[in-house]
């Protein structure tokens, strides 16, 4: 019984670092599901190894240390994650192609949920949800895997070099040289999608943005559409490199190649501390609508300048908890009058 008891009681204590543990190991692998792997092993090597943990650093130090560890390790290979504008030229819209690459190759998404915990000081929750974003994410996986891990937690984490040095097992002088190069290369270039400003949360003009914006996409308004774009606006669409900028091409290819999706319904959702939505396309062939796309809405000056469309939804879809069917509206108005 009080085995059972002491076993329950490290599970509960363990199990209380799992989101903020889950948002180290995402942004040090840009992938959601080897971040929740990262952790299962963080928390696997910690109850198996619990007697060894001498106490002279905090529990959550040593887990910090577990999970780097395991992320080192799965970083080992040198792949880096990436958006399609990291490895392509934007493609003008006469010669847009859909060609797909290995899911290995893409930055994932992320629900807030997930990686972002609830924080007391509305500043650190600020740069938490910062810390996500799709620009900021893009930006650490052009770091070296150990400079990544000190700039995290430096910067996003705000522990003290010392803290950094005892962790990796280094100095502080090695910890102070691998920040400042951890700067001078996110300084070299300014990712796309760097000045989305998004308020948290959402002040009044953006709810009304995103509310125009629902109505110009599920109406497939394309020129109420062109009206909310930036006109340097950037469409992604993971799996596929093929990536367009300006209202024009992307609202060209939304009634060409994209003319499939007109009358979806779009739910919201919390990714990577942005606006997002879950994009259902209507199912011609079962009625109802089906999984299409979990979206990710950059703003900046009341415009959008980034709409990002992560399209693998058998992955996207149960990770944010969402259903993989809705069914048309005038039938469950009819299954209510039948019921009734």
């Amino acid at each position: 019984m009080t085995n059972g008891t002491a076993t329950t009681d490290l599970d509960a204590t363990l199990e209380q670092y799992r989101v903020e543990l889950t948002g180290y190991c995402y942004r040090m692998l840009g992938s959601s599901f080897e971040a929740e792997d990262a952790v299962q092993d963080t928390m696997i090597r910690a109850w198996r190894s619990i007697d060894k943990f001498e106490g002279r650093s905090s529990l959550r130090s040593w887990l910090y240390r577990i999970a780097t560890n395991v992320c080192l390790d799965m970083l080992s290979a040198g792949n880096k994650r990436a958006r399609p504008m990291d490895l392509t030229e934007s493609t003008p819209l006469a010669r847009a192609a859909l060609s797909p690459r290995p899911d290995h190759t893409w930055l994932e998404p992320m629900p807030d949920d997930r990686v972002l915990p609830t924080l007391a000081d509305p500043a650190e929750a600020a740069v938490a949800k910062e810390s996500v974003r799709l620009a900021f994410m893009a930006a650490l996986q052009r770091l070296p895997a150990k400079q990544r891990a000190v700039l995290i937690l430096r910067e996003v984490l705000a522990w003290k070099a010392s803290e950094v040095a005892e962790l990796l097992g280094t100095s502080v002088a090695s910890v102070n040289s691998a920040l400042q190069r951890a700067r001078a290369t996110l300084a070299e270039r300014r990712e796309p999608g760097a000045d989305a400003a998004v308020a948290d949360p959402l002040d009044e003009d953006q709810k009304k943005l995103l509310d125009r914006y629902v109505a110009a996409f599920e109406g497939y308004d394309m020129s109420a559409l062109t009206a909310l774009l930036h006109e340097d606006a950037i469409m992604t669409m993971p799996p596929f490199d093929l990536w367009l900028t300006g209202a024009d091409d992307i609202t060209g290819f939304m009634t060409t190649m994209g003319a499939a999706c007109a009358h979806s319904k779009l739910l919201p959702v919390e990714v990577n501390g942005l606006p997002g939505f879950a994009q259902y396309k209507p199912d011609p062939e079962n009625g109802g609508y089906t999984p299409w796309a979990v979206q990710a809405l950059e703003i900046s000056d009341g415009r959008i300048t980034g709409f990002h469309c992560f399209l693998d939804t058998q992955r996207w879809f149960p990770l944010f908890g969402l259903p993989l069917r809705l069914e048309a509206e005038t039938d469950e108005v009819e299954q209510g009058a039948q019921r009734g």
